[in-house]
């Protein structure tokens, strides 16, 4: 199944470029409309001009040699030899194609055109204009510093729900599980048990082993937990809560538990996080 395509825009100097990503770490971005700040009525010839260039095709073959280990380097070198001469031509197709490349993409149908990573995006923009790549950097900072500060504000919410509903399932665990002659020592493996079948259920491990794997890091693995994990985390607690009302023994709710981590994460990595807040938050919340 293909990823799903998370969509932006910036805006430099009047032309609007487009972004999107797959992952929320890799950007690409159009060099199709960084190219029509040069020439509106044909960027593509824009795109190919710069392709043909000798510096272009060492940058993009470095780039490929650091994070694509199915690059073709032969056929890299065999471009090389080739650049700089009256009659060479390179198409992002025929690169791709070629030499396996990832770091520049072909898109067809609405909205497409030639996208390349944001470090190619980039020096594809010093190489038009050195002002008009100023400008393109400045917006897509804005971008993301407006990204993560949505990503902040919903992770910190998660949080608290997750604490609150924490809140629930301890309670569940002192009225349950816990007889009133078991030491302190013993209340507090109690505690720590349940949690941990919380942790193994939706993370795969334990707090002690993630601490193990982490040395150095402060707080817990929840500190470091992704949004959708936060949220899948707070239905857990809560779920686990009734499943102790009800009796259920430990080695049962494990299975179930693992069951809702598993089917309510297929459908949060499915979200569009960038829609958080609003709806993803209310409707989590309200199928509880």
């Amino acid at each position: 199944m293909a990823k799903k395509q998370i969509k932006e825009v910036i805006h430099a100097k009047g032309i609007d470029i487009g972004i999107y990503t797959t992952d929320f770490e890799n950007e690409f971005i159009s060099l199709t409309d960084i190219a029509r700040y040069k020439n509106k009525e044909e960027p593509n010839v824009v795109v190919a001009n710069w392709m043909r260039n000798r510096n272009t095709i060492e940058y993009l073959g470095l780039w490929e040699q650091l994070y694509n280990s199915a690059f073709k380097p032969l056929e890299f070198e065999g471009f090389l030899h080739q650049a700089g001469g009256n009659a060479f031509t390179l198409s992002p197709m025929k690169w791709i194609n070629e030499t396996n490349a990832i770091g520049v993409v072909v898109k067809v149908g609405r909205g497409g055109g030639t996208y390349a990573h944001r470090d190619i995006a980039f020096k594809f923009a010093a190489w038009i204009s050195a002002e008009f790549e100023l400008f393109v950097v400045k917006d897509y900072q804005r971008l993301k510093k407006d990204e993560n500060s949505r990503l902040s504000l919903n992770w910190n919410l998660n949080r608290e729900i997750s604490k609150l509903n924490y809140r629930i399932h301890t309670d569940a665990i002192k009225q349950k599980l816990i007889p009133e002659d078991l030491t302190a020592e013993q209340i507090s493996f109690k505690y720590a048990n349940e949690a941990d079948l919380l942790n193994v259920a939706l993370f795969g491990k334990t707090a002690k082993q993630w601490r193990d794997e982490n040395k150095g890091k402060k707080g817990n693995m929840r500190d470091y937990a992704e949004l959708h994990q936060l949220l899948v985390l707070a239905n857990m607690e809560s779920y686990n809560s009734i499943l102790i009302d009800k009796g259920t023994p430990m080695s049962e709710r494990l299975v179930l538990l693992r069951e809702l981590a598993v089917q309510q994460m297929k459908t949060m990595q499915s979200l569009n996080l960038n829609n958080l807040p609003g709806n993803f938050i209310s409707d989590g919340i309200d199928e509880k």
